[in-house]
């Protein structure tokens, strides 16, 4: 693949990753925990997409690797800022995947 087919894929999977990431997150974090959260999850998508787009030896090629890894954090939080987060569905996501404060503790 291309380096330009990568970075397309990077901001392909950096646009839902929000909805996935909702999933994960709990509403009683806070901002800085989520915030921690999205950026680990939106790194590990991006060495994910690195790999399965042009295989372990795309890793070689510093500037691509990182160019797309570096895409899939620029367009999740994009993505959330300007269309998920104000359509409230990540919101809803968060709120029905959520564990009680009582399941966390034990």
């Amino acid at each position: 693949m291309t380096t330009l087919e990568t970075l397309a894929t990077g901001s392909g999977v950096g646009a839902v990753l929000p909805l996935l990431i909702a999933v994960v997150q709990q509403p009683f974090w806070s901002a800085r925990v989520k915030r921690i959260v999205a950026v680990v999850v939106a790194g590990i998508a991006g060495v994910v997409t690195v790999a399965s787009t042009g295989g372990i030896d795309q890793f070689t090629h510093g500037i691509p690797a990182l160019g797309t890894i570096g895409a899939v954090l620029a367009a999740s939080q994009a993505a959330h800022d300007l269309v998920w987060k104000p359509s409230t569905l990540t919101n809803v996501i968060e709120s029905k995947t959520a564990l009680s404060r009582a399941e966390t503790s034990s």
